[in-house]
């Protein structure tokens, strides 16, 4: 297989940024001495040249000394040493095979990327069905797959239902619950978002916290932004009011519901003794502020949903989302422009690693791994028997290390850092059999690994991405910054060539792998390399020379029955709520300074010189209760550990609740959450947890340091 990227120049390169799920497009360089710098891309199809500080700090990760150049292979003592890549090869590939011959095949987890390219991902779901085993899975688990259940099963698609432009263009009304795009998508909000209020939208923000998103929309002479600052997991009350007060004022869409959907009957059954008022008060938002937004949401032309792990990452999860369905589904906001349910995914390819199948559930493309016809349909392309029965998520893998799971390959991802209550993560590790891991650097994760494969960067290699509203874009890279370190998909063929040595893994680079991708996958069936250009396709696109769908299910839903399924869904509150010994929630989020579990961004200087450490906020009466002054170290403590972080006094956060990040090592947030699943997503609840606090004697002793630079 090809080693090197196709894009090999002198002068500046064209590809998409590397962090959240906008795909932004940039320029990248490589000079003689082999630093790799940022460029703006001026006519990016995405962000037009505008660029966050991440996007234009993307670079300085790539050249950082703790770049893995070198396979490692972990000695009798405990110590990893140098290795030819043969040796490392030989090992993992003797490894796979014993614990295949004593536990069978399903004693191996493998693990996908959510920053790794289609191709990569393709290649890694195709090595686990080849080995014999349907556990696959990335970190999408960990942020959207109760919204991807919810949509898949109501609506048909687990995906953005309309494109960013679109929205920008029409919707009068943005419904944006659980999601922080002033932060976490900064150029979606800026350029799409926030210019629509400026030109006349409403905005209807729901979060338990005040961001940077709320101080977006604070425009001079307007009165066309409304926050409601609801209680941490009380998101099915407050759309519940929303939807009563609808169904009231007789604001639906009867048409479109007798038409176009199912259910609803069951959604009037199930509001009929709803109480609004005691549901307002759990909530702690005004009962008339609710029902201003419903009616704001309800009376526009066109509204649209926008969706975050605020409201995914609970235990009730999938009926968070599929509330938010009921609501675009009664007033008729689906099927055009400027409508939709809309999840902002959070990784620049977590919605492509979906796709492509890197999931224990579905095959490339959302099919059903279950079925007989679908498997025989990829098995006439693959030429080898697909496993039948659906495999564990990532989370019901770590769950099973010591029992049934006694081998990881974890390719890009960072559990140790990723996965809720880390210190149980740690110990269940120590007792692995055998992990291998395939990195950048030195993760967390990396660190209870027996063997560590060095990959190539983002800006190194060539393959696809979809974005977070289906679009497909191309990615293209400078070549190697360090010789001896490969391609993630390299190193996946040669070990699949290895193990099985029948032609399955022979492809001479990523364009060969998208080929075979889009012969197993429809919806991306009409996309060549050549097709998506620099602009991109948004799938489904079913046909060369197909166009490719802003907008879904403008003909109709693609559920089984072909109508919008509308499910009526009571209060769930947090399986862990405060009590006398915890008496604050915690809840977690993501700032704009750093990404997800902070392997490449806390390697940045210019966003580590920003933001170097983790922090927490309290509400100003929380502060006063426990003696707690800003700028002052103290003790977050949880039932499943403690970390010692700065405490930001704030009314950003509601009284009664603490909020802190997941991006620091020694102080992240996942420490303390709980490690509970929705029972259909498997997702965990890292939204909700009860905490206290403590006052800490010394305030510097346990400061996260900056990663060296």
């Amino acid at each position: 297989m090809s080693s090197e990227s196709s894009d090999e120049s002198d002068g500046p390169v064209k590809t998409i940024c590397p962090y959240c799920g906008v795909g932004c497009g940039i320029q990248i360089t490589k000079d003689d001495e082999g630093e790799v710098s940022f460029r703006p891309w001026g006519d990016a199809p995405v962000n037009e040249g505008s660029i966050c500080i991440k996007g234009g700090a993307a670079t300085q990760s790539v050249n950082h000394e703790d770049r893995l150049t070198e396979p490692l292979i972990r000695d009798d003592d405990g110590e990893l040493q140098e290795v030819s890549w043969d040796e490392a090869y030989e090992y993992v590939v003797d490894n796979m095979e014993r614990i295949r011959e004593e536990h069978s095949a399903q004693g191996m987890g493998f693990y996908g990327c959510s920053k790794a390219m289609n191709e990569d991902n393709y290649l890694i779901q195709k090595l686990a069905r080849r080995y014999g085993t349907n556990s696959i899975d990335t970190c999408t688990r960990m942020c959207h797959s109760s919204t991807v259940y919810a949509l898949k099963n109501s609506l048909g698609e687990g995906a953005m239902t309309n494109s960013m432009e679109d929205l920008e263009e029409s919707a009068d009304v943005f419904w944006i619950q659980g999601a922080n795009p002033g932060e976490q998508h900064p150029i979606a909000n800026s350029q799409y978002f926030r210019q629509a209020v400026l030109e006349g939208a409403t905005v209807i923000q729901v979060d338990p916290h005040a961001n940077k998103t709320t101080r977006s929309f604070e425009i001079d002479e307007t009165d066309r932004h409304m926050h409601l600052q609801l209680e941490p997991g009380t998101d099915i009350p407050l759309l519940n009011i929303v939807l009563k007060t609808i169904l009231e004022n007789d604001w639906v869409d009867e048409e479109f519901i007798a038409e176009r959907t199912e259910g609803f009957e069951h959604l009037k059954e199930t509001l009929e003794d709803f109480d609004k008022e005691e549901a307002a008060e759990e909530c702690g938002v005004p009962l008339e502020d609710i029902e201003l937004a419903a009616e704001k949401y309800a009376m526009a032309n066109n509204a649209a949903i926008f969706t975050g792990m605020g409201m995914s990452q609970h235990t009730c999860g999938v009926d968070n989302v599929q509330n938010e369905i009921n609501l675009a589904l009664i007033t008729g906001n689906l099927g055009r422009p400027g409508t939709g349910v809309n999840p902002l995914r959070g990784q620049n390819n977590v919605q492509g690693a979906s796709d492509v199948g890197a999931m224990p559930n579905v095959l490339p493309g959302y099919r059903d791994v279950s079925d007989p016809e679908v498997r025989a349909d990829v098995e006439e392309v693959w030429d080898f028997e697909i496993p039948e029965t659906p495999g564990l998520t990532n989370v019901e893998v770590s769950h099973e290390i010591g029992d049934t799971i006694h081998g990881l390959y974890i390719m890009g991802e960072n559990p140790v850092m990723s996965e809720p209550d880390t210190n149980q993560v740690e110990k269940r590790l120590e007792e692995l059999d055998f992990m291998v891991v395939q990195d950048i650097y030195e993760t967390e994760t990396a660190e209870y690994a027996d063997v560590i494969l060095p990959a190539t960067s983002w800006a190194e290699r060539d393959g696809t991405v979809v974005n977070t509203d289906r679009r497909t874009q191309r990615m293209r890279g400078v070549g190697k910054v360090h010789p001896n370190t490969k391609h993630d998909q390299e190193i996946l063929c040669d070990i699949g060539n290895r193990l099985f040595g029948d032609g399955t893994f022979d492809f001479d680079g990523p364009e060969e792998v998208f080929e075979e991708l889009r012969q197993v996958a429809p919806i991306f069936h009409g996309m060549t390399y050549d097709r998506l250009g620099e602009e991109g396709v948004h799938w489904p696109c079913y046909e060369p020379g197909d166009e490719g769908d802003d907008y879904l299910y403008g003909d109709g839903f693609t559920t089984e029955s072909g109508l919008g399924q509308i499910e009526g869904v009571k209060h769930q509150p947090p399986k862990e709520t405060p009590d006398e010994d915890y008496p604050l929630i915690l809840t977690t989020g993501r700032i704009i300074e750093h990404y997800n579990t902070g392997t490449m961004s806390r390697r940045s200087a210019t966003l580590n010189r920003v933001e170097p450490e983790n922090f927490v906020d309290i509400h100003p009466n929380d502060a006063e209760t426990y003696g707690v002054e800003d700028g002052e170290y103290i003790t977050l403590k949880s039932r499943r550990g403690e970390i010692e972080v700065e405490a930001r006094v704030t009314e950003d956060i509601k009284e009664g609740t603490v909020w802190t990040t997941p991006h620091f090592p020694e102080s992240g947030g996942n420490r303390l959450t709980n490690d509970v699943l929705d029972e259909r997503a498997k997702i965990p609840e890292f939204k909700a947890a009860a905490a206290e606090i403590e006052v800490t004697v010394d305030t510097d002793a346990n400061a996260d340091a900056p990663a060296d630079d």
